[in-house]
């Protein structure tokens, strides 16, 4: 059974990047569009093996929403990456902060963001 990675970003053409790679190389995708959605979707059931979000996002931010998904039953070690154009140190702390397992900067680039799943994600 395919792993399923749960990308969260209000923009739809990274949402359709992030999907298409994902995709191809074998997980399924669970797209949300901000982090209210994702986080509805969370306590819907939906049960993904990895969180990768966007940091800026409208109301809730990707470290709000990392810190909200921590206190779901069941997230404390669900891996969470922090995918991001910003590089500022004290945001990666803030991140790590509320729980996010890596900081990805954009561009992506699809071998290692591959490469990180397949580390933080068993049997990925």
């Amino acid at each position: 059974m395919a792993k399923t990675i749960m990308i969260v970003d209000d923009s739809p053409t990274m949402l359709m990047s992030l999907d298409g790679m994902l995709s191809k190389a074998g997980f399924a995708v669970n797209q949300a569009k901000s982090g209210e959605e994702a986080l509805a979707s969370l306590r819907g059931g939906a049960r993904p093996s990895m969180v990768i979000t966007d940091l800026n996002m409208g109301a809730m931010d990707g470290i709000e929403l990392i810190r909200s998904v921590r206190k779901l039953p069941g997230y404390q070690f669900v891996p969470m990456l922090m995918l991001s154009t910003e590089s500022q140190q004290a945001k990666r702390h803030e991140a790590k902060a509320a729980g996010a397992t890596g900081w990805i900067v954009k561009p992506v680039d699809p071998a290692a963001l591959l490469q990180v799943i397949r580390q933080l994600v068993p049997g990925a």
